[in-house]
C-alpha cells in the first residue's frame, strides 16, 4: 500500500511539476489594450544630398546611420551618414560582378569594436570586409573578400558575440524554391555555424522570424511573422519563453498575413514591429513583398516578454534600427509622404 501510495504521489509531483512548468514557459497575451498614440513625436529626417528608393534598409554603426538601397541607379549600394545630424558622408559597396564588387546584397552586419562592416553578397556567395576608419579617409576604398558563403546555409542575420563567434538567422535551402529560416552560432574566422534549432517551435513547420539577440541579457529572440508569436532564447537555444498573441496560429503562410516585423533590444525592452490583427501582404516569386499595408505600431515587452504597452505611430514602418546613445528609433516608411523619420524614447519607454 505504502508503494502504490509512493507512486501516485510522485507521478502527481512529476506532472504537476511538468505543468508547473510549461505554464512558466508560455505567456498568452489576449488582451494588449494599452495603446499609446506617438504620431505627434515622429520627426522626419530630411536626405537632400542622395537619392534613395523605399525599399532601403536603415542600419545604426557607431556614430553613423548606414542606409543600403538596391536602387539600380546608384552605382554604390551602402550611403554613411552621421547619425546625429543626418549629413551624407560617402557611398561604399560598388555595384558589379567583380571581386571586390557587390552583385545581390544582404544585410548588413559590423563589429563596433573593431569598426568593421561585413556585407554578403548573395549573387556571389562571399562575404565583403569594410574597415570604418579607411572607407573614411578613402574615397577609393577597395573592399576585402572576407569568407565564401556555403551555399547550402546562408547567413542572414548575425550579431557579433566576439572577435570571431556570432550569433544569427541563416537561409537553408529546401525543395524547389523554398527555404527555411535556422538560427545557429557562426564562427567568422572558419566558417562554421552550429544550429540552434533543438527548441524550436514544434507546431510551426515553416519560420519565417525576426530576430535579434542580446549579449548583456544572454538572450536571442526570434518573433514570427504570421504566427503571431515571439520566442526568447538563451543563447545556447534553449528555449526561456513563448509568447503567443490573441490571433496566434500555426499557419506559416495562412493569407500571408504579417503581425511582426523588425524586432530590436531598446534598453532594457523589447521592441518590434507590431500589427494586431495581422496586415495582408502581397508577394512575388522571390518572397518579397510588392504590395500591402506595413505596420505602424510598436510594441513593448519587458525583457522576460512580458507586454508593456503599444506604441501608434500612424505612419506605415518597413524597418527600423535603435540609437542607444540618443535613445531613438530610426525608421524607414513605405507608402508615406514621410520616407524617414525618428522617434525619441525617452519618457515613452
Amino acid at each position: 500500500m505504502n508503494t502504490i501510495i509512493k507512486i501516485i504521489i510522485f507521478s502527481f509531483l512529476t506532472l504537476f511539476g511538468s505543468c508547473s512548468h510549461h505554464s512558466g514557459m508560455e505567456k498568452h497575451q489576449n488582451k494588449r489594450n494599452h495603446i499609446v498614440n506617438v504620431q505627434e513625436k515622429v520627426k522626419e529626417i530630411v536626405i537632400e544630398d542622395v537619392l534613395i528608393n523605399r525599399n532601403a534598409r536603415i542600419y545604426i554603426f557607431n556614430q553613423y546611420l548606414i542606409i543600403q538601397d538596391n536602387l539600380e541607379y546608384n552605382d554604390k549600394f551602402i550611403r554613411i551618414f552621421d547619425k546625429n545630424n543626418f549629413k551624407y558622408i560617402t557611398g561604399i559597396g560598388n555595384r558589379g560582378p567583380g571581386p571586390y564588387e557587390i552583385a545581390t546584397p544582404g544585410l548588413i552586419e559590423g563589429n563596433e569594436d573593431e569598426r568593421v562592416l561585413y556585407v554578403a553578397d548573395y549573387g556571389q556567395f562571399k562575404i565583403l570586409r569594410y574597415e570604418l576608419d579607411s572607407v573614411l579617409a578613402n574615397p577609393d576604398y577597395v573592399s576585402k573578400e572576407y569568407r565564401k558563403i556555403n551555399p547550402a546555409i546562408i547567413p542572414r542575420h548575425y550579431i557579433t558575440i566576439n572577435d570571431t563567434l556570432s550569433i544569427g538567422h541563416f537561409f537553408r535551402p529546401t525543395e524547389g524554391s523554398d527555404y527555411s529560416i535556422v538560427a545557429g552560432k557562426y564562427n567568422m574566422l572558419t566558417g562554421e555555424i552550429t544550429l540552434l534549432n533543438a527548441h524550436e517551435h514544434p507546431q510551426i513547420g515553416i519560420k519565417r522570424s525576426g530576430f535579434t539577440a542580446s549579449l548583456e541579457y544572454g538572450i536571442y529572440i526570434e518573433c514570427y511573422w504570421h504566427n503571431d508569436l515571439m520566442a526568447i532564447y538563451d543563447l545556447d537555444g534553449g528555449i526561456k519563453y513563448y509568447v503567443y498573441g490573441r490571433k496566434w496560429d500555426t499557419d506559416s503562410k495562412k493569407g500571408r498575413i504579417l503581425f511582426y516585423g523588425d524586432v530590436k533590444i531598446c534598453k532594457d525592452k523589447i521592441v518590434a514591429l507590431y500589427a494586431d490583427g495581422g496586415d495582408n501582404y502581397i508577394y512575388n516569386q522571390t518572397g518579397a513583398i510588392v504590395d500591402g499595408n506595413f505596420q505602424t505600431q510598436f510594441i513593448i515587452f519587458d525583457i522576460n516578454g512580458d507586454y508593456i504597452q503599444t506604441l501608434e505611430t500612424g505612419h506605415q514602418i518597413s524597418r527600423f534600427c535603435y540609437d542607444k546613445d540618443n535613445n531613438r528609433i530610426i525608421m524607414a516608411f513605405q507608402n508615406d509622404e514621410i520616407q524617414f523619420a525618428y522617434l525619441e524614447l525617452d519618457g515613452i519607454i
